[in-house]
C-alpha cells in the first residue's frame, strides 16, 4: 500500500508517518522503480505508535516499544527496555506533577494573601474574630456524655503541617484536639443562619485563643495542640498561615473520627454534616477530659488552660 492509505488506516496524518520515518520507527519497503511501499506490519507499527502517543510515550521515545515488535514479541510491552520507558515516563510525570502542585500551591497562597488585603480594603468585610452581642449558647444535649475514658481510634488523619496524624500514636503528654464546624475567611460566604446556630460561630475566635495561649498550655504540660474540621486540609492551610497559628489543623472530611467515638454534629445549609465544638484532654491514649458544649469560643481556649491549670495542682 502507499503512504496515503497507510496514514488512512492507521488513522494518523501523512506528515506523522513521515515523522516516524525520520525517526527510524517505521522503515518502508521499496518497490523496483523505487516508491515506498507498506505492507500490514507497517500499520501495526503506526497503530503502536499512535497509542503510545495516546497514552504520554512520544514518538522520539517508542523505539524500545517497537524493537520490541521487531524482536517477534507479541506485545510492545514484552521486553525489558519497554518496563525501563514505561518507568522512565512515570517518574518524568511525578516530576512535572510536583513542580505543578508547587506552582498551583504558590498561586493560591499569593491569591489568599491579595484578597484578603483587596477585601479589607474595599469591602466591610465580617471580622470572624469578634462575635456578636447576641450569639446564642448551645445547650447541653449529653451527646459527649460517654467519651470520658475512652481510648483514641487507630485512625490517621492529614494535618496542614504535612504529617500524617496517628490518633491511637500521640506524644507522650497531655493533647488537645479541639473540634469545630468551619472556619471563615475573607471573601467566603458563611451558610445562611451561621449566627443563629447554638455553638456554629466562632471557629476563627477559638483558634485564636488558642495561639495566644499555646505558651501558657505548653507550661501545664500540653504537648501537642490540634484543631480538627471536616474541611479540606487546603482550606485549613490558609487559616493556619492567615493566623499564624503555631499548631497544625487536622483535616476529617470523611468524619471517621466522629464514626469512630460517636461525636456530636449538626447540619447546615449547604452541609449536610458538621463538627459540633467540642474538645478533648488526651493523656495516654485516652480521653482524660471532654468540654461540651464549648461557649462562648473565643474564651474557649482559657477555659481549658484554667482546667489544665487546676488539675496539675491538684495532681
Amino acid at each position: 500500500m502507499r503512504i496515503g492509505e497507510l496514514a488512512q488506516r492507521a488513522r494518523v496524518s501523512i506528515k506523522a508517518v513521515r515523522y516516524y520515518e525520520r525517526l527510524g520507527l517505521v522503515t518502508p519497503l521499496r518497490r523496483p522503480n523505487g516508491y515506498r511501499w507498506y505492507d500490514e506490519s507497517h500499520v501495526r507499527l503506526v497503530e503502536e505508535i499512535r497509542e503510545l502517543a495516546a497514552n504520554g510515550i512520544p514518538p522520539s521515545r517508542a523505539r524500545p516499544f517497537i524493537e520490541c515488535l521487531g524482536a517477534g514479541h507479541a506485545h510492545s510491552d514484552d521486553c525489558v527496555t519497554s518496563l525501563v520507558a514505561y518507568r522512565d515516563s512515570i517518574a518524568e510525570l511525578d516530576r512535572a506533577i510536583a513542580s505543578l502542585t508547587a506552582r498551583r500551591d504558590l498561586l493560591v497562597r499569593r491569591l489568599h494573601r491579595g484578597a484578603a488585603r483587596s477585601f479589607a480594603k474595599e469591602n466591610a468585610m465580617t471580622d470572624y474574630t469578634a462575635l456578636p452581642a447576641d450569639l446564642p449558647a448551645p445547650e447541653d444535649d449529653g451527646a459527649a456524655d460517654h467519651l470520658a475514658g475512652r481510648p483514641l481510634p487507630a485512625l490517621v488523619l492529614s494535618a496542614t503541617n504535612g504529617q500524617e496524624i496517628d490518633l491511637s500514636a500521640l506524644a507522650p503528654g497531655r493533647t488537645i484536639i479541639y473540634c469545630y464546624p468551619l472556619s471563615g475567611r475573607p471573601g467566603t460566604d458563611l451558610p445562611e443562619g451561621w449566627d443563629a446556630i447554638p455553638g456554629a460561630r466562632g471557629c476563627t475566635a477559638e483558634a485564636c485563643g488558642f495561639r495566644d495561649h499555646f505558651a501558657d498550655l505548653r507550661q501545664v504540660g500540653v504537648s501537642q495542640v490540634f484543631g480538627l474540621s471536616s474541611q479540606d486540609a487546603e482550606y485549613q492551610g490558609e487559616l493556619v498561615e492567615r493566623l499564624h497559628l503555631p499548631f497544625p489543623m487536622l483535616s476529617d472530611p470523611h468524619f471517621a473520627m466522629a464514626e469512630a467515638l460517636r461525636l456530636p454534629t449538626f447540619e447546615a445549609p449547604g452541609h449536610d454534616r458538621l463538627y459540633s465544638r467540642l474538645t478533648l484532654v488526651i493523656s495516654n491514649g485516652r480521653i482524660e477530659h471532654v468540654f461540651y458544649p464549648v461557649f462562648p469560643p473565643n474564651a474557649h481556649a482559657q477555659q481549658v488552660l484554667d482546667w489544665l491549670t487546676e488539675s496539675t495542682q491538684i495532681g
